[in-house]
């Protein structure tokens, strides 16, 4: 017989999108590993526990800079054996886009593996390369820069080239080169130049237009020997020294992979054959997240593992080089996705229920109510196994019929109140019988949906999950406790903002999405955390200022021995006043404004000028406030 952990443990999926960093310990908490596999493990219950009591307020992201370490080391793993295995003469050299969490702290945890194997950064705007020439970086790494540019943009990087980077300049468009060659002839400076080619082959899932012949990014065959003419017309075609391209984000199919390689080898081959140096063949980014666990090509999911992924790289460039007879190119990695997904969670906890009409109240019948109301308690005490189906119909129509009768008139708003709640609780014992039973059909399954419970949740969608809301991208959540308990309910989660889409009514599912999340009982003031897991790459820094929530307090864990952990450094969230001051209500505008209310308050003689200024205390107290409820865990 399953244990109920291992029920658990399969009902949320997590040895299936885990990828052996998260499990279950015996006191039903979840666990986080180092790494892959590890024994060393921490309970994630315990770190929320200590800080609630150092006072950080939820919600918060947890953050494990060891496993993002662990996924640096997995590709560089990966590559060296698929190079291994293929006799590959060339080097892998990945950089990790900025784009896809510039958070400093998040960067610099990156960087402390990534320079033990000469991995760089790739900058896509000003601001980016700004902030990323000041990184230390090893001193064989790349610093690539991809996105469209400007002069100023192009000027930047050649700063950085004279201060000592390896500086690689994409061109994206053709105008962008006249000002590279112009920067070079009047510093002296020839940094190394890179042309993004337009390829044919696209991608596979949701960001499969962003490759392709549409793709708004890189040069068309036309343009790229039209490029090749000015750096020789230049002369100054030494210069070019990486072919780019992309295909795509969380590529979810690895034929893809393989066709749009195999185009870029070829490209690369020819431009060999034409005498031109080239020694870097960028693949761009695109390996994907088995955010569901299911290993699909479905599009939160991927059919491929990194070793799969790298394999194929290697060997796909591998085979082009040997058939046109041109030497083997280093290989550049974009990949950021799969390098920081898995290393932060955010933690939530459920605040309140948001109530319907179902079992609010015990209905007490006088036998002076409406007929209909009378019928539907004859279904809800008659009901049993053999009619359950029969009266279920027969209350769908009775509650037709119960509305049609409240908007002519013909009965009370208390009656309809004693229907509501009958016609919910027929289908509440309806679809208890159909569980017993083992009913299948798709009506129950609905049903289920519409009795499921509606947990009201402190985090915002809009900033802490944004990909949900606007992609409909799954995301692993689970209950951080009680794992060693089978949950009996299920829920869906609403989030603290004033706006109807912030819901979350997708959950991951090993064979297809779920529209409930499985939860356990809530009792009275006892604290019930979720954890939201996977979602250190793109969320946290594409999330808005929806409802000026802004950014969740954050910690980052070092674990230590078994169950030991400490506690690296703590980053405050925004508060009220900093959240305002996005929107351009500085403080001293807000302060003017409100002591002008009190100023007529005063003058009117509601206030004296002693509870004035205590309300002025008051006011400006609240501009430190975190954004989100202060619960203390508690609902």
């Amino acid at each position: 017989m399953k244990s109920a952990i291992a029920e658990v443990a399969q009902t949320y999926g997590i040895e299936n999108w885990g990828a052996g960093y998260f499990g279950i310990n015996s006191r039903g908490h979840l666990i986080v590993r180092p790494a892959e596999g590890e024994s060393r493990s921490v309970d994630v219950k315990k770190i929320v526990d200590d800080l609630l009591a150092r006072r950080v307020k939820l919600p918060f992201i947890l953050r494990f800079p060891q496993i993002f370490a662990s996924q640096v080391r997995k590709m560089n793993q990966s590559f060296r054996a698929a190079m291994k295995e293929f006799d590959y003469k060339g080097e892998h050299r990945a950089v990790f886009p900025l784009k896809v969490n510039q958070r400093r702290q998040v960067i610099e945890a990156y960087l402390e593996e990534a320079t033990k194997h000469n991995y760089g950064l790739e900058a896509g705007s000003k601001a980016e390369l700004y902030a990323a020439i000041a990184l230390e970086q090893s001193s064989d790494s790349l610093l690539i820069c991809n996105g469209f540019k400007d002069n100023n943009f192009i000027d930047l990087a050649f700063v950085g080239t004279q201060a000592g980077k390896n500086v690689v300049i994409v061109i994206e468009k053709l105008s962008e080169l006249p000002r590279v060659i112009e920067r070079s002839r009047q510093t002296g400076i020839r940094p190394m130049v890179g042309m993004r080619v337009r390829l044919y082959t696209r991608g596979s899932g949701r960001w499969e237009k962003s490759g392709g012949e549409q793709s708004k990014f890189g040069l068309t065959t036309t343009e790229l020997l039209q490029a090749i003419k000015q750096l020789r017309d230049a002369e100054m075609l030494d210069m070019l020294r990486v072919l780019h391209f992309h295909i795509g984000s969380q590529i979810t199919q690895i034929k893809r992979v393989k066709a749009g390689v195999k185009e870029a080898a070829r490209v690369y081959a020819k431009i060999r054959k034409m005498g031109i140096d080239v020694d870097h063949l960028n693949v761009g980014g695109g390996a994907g997240v088995d955010y569901d666990g299911s290993k699909t090509s479905f599009e939160s999911s991927v059919n491929y593992t990194l070793q799969e992924f790298a394999n194929d790289v290697i060997y796909t460039i591998k085979s082009v080089c040997e058939e046109e007879h041109v030497p083997e190119p280093n290989v550049i990695t974009e990949s950021g996705r799969v390098l920081v997904a898995y290393h932060a969670m955010l933690i939530t906890n459920i605040v309140d229920e948001i109530e319907t009409v179902q079992g609010i109240h015990n209905v007490t019948m006088t036998g002076n109510e409406a007929q209909v109301i009378k019928e539907l308690y004859d279904l809800y005490k008659m009901m049993n196994a053999k009619n359950f189906l029969e009266y279920y119909h027969d209350a769908l129509e009775h509650k037709e019929e119960l509305f049609t009768l409240f908007d002519l008139g013909f009965i009370s708003l208390e009656d309809r109140a004693k229907g509501e709640i009958l016609f919910w609780e027929v289908c509440d014992r309806a679809n208890n019988f159909a569980k017993q039973t083992q009913n299948k059909s798709e009506e129950f399954d609905d049903l289920r949906k519409l009795l499921s419970v509606k947990y009201l949740c402190n985090f915002s969608v809009f900033r802490s999950l944004p990909d949900h809301w606007g992609i409909d991208q799954l995301f692993p959540i689970i209950p951080i406790h009680k794992l060693d308990e089978v949950p009996t309910d299920t829920a869906t989660l609403c989030d603290i903002t004033c706006d109807s889409d912030g819901v979350v009514d997708r959950f991951v599912d090993l064979h297809d999405v779920k529209e409930v999340l499985e939860v356990h009982d809530l009792k009275n003031n006892e604290p019930y955390f979720l954890g939201m897991m996977l979602i250190g790459a793109y969320q946290e820094v594409m999330g808005n200022f929806h409802n000026l929530f802004g950014t969740t307090n954050e910690a980052h864990v070092i674990i230590s021995g078994d169950g030991e952990y400490h506690i690296s450094r703590i980053i405050n969230g925004s508060n009220v006043g900093e959240m305002a001051s996005y929107a351009n209500y500085e403080k001293e505008f807000l302060q003017g404004g409100f002591r002008t209310l009190l100023d007529r308050q005063i003058k009117k003689g509601k206030l004296t000028q002693e509870v004035a200024g205590n309300l002025m205390d008051e006011y400006d107290s609240h501009s430190d406030g975190y954004t989100y409820l202060d619960t203390n865990g508690q609902h």
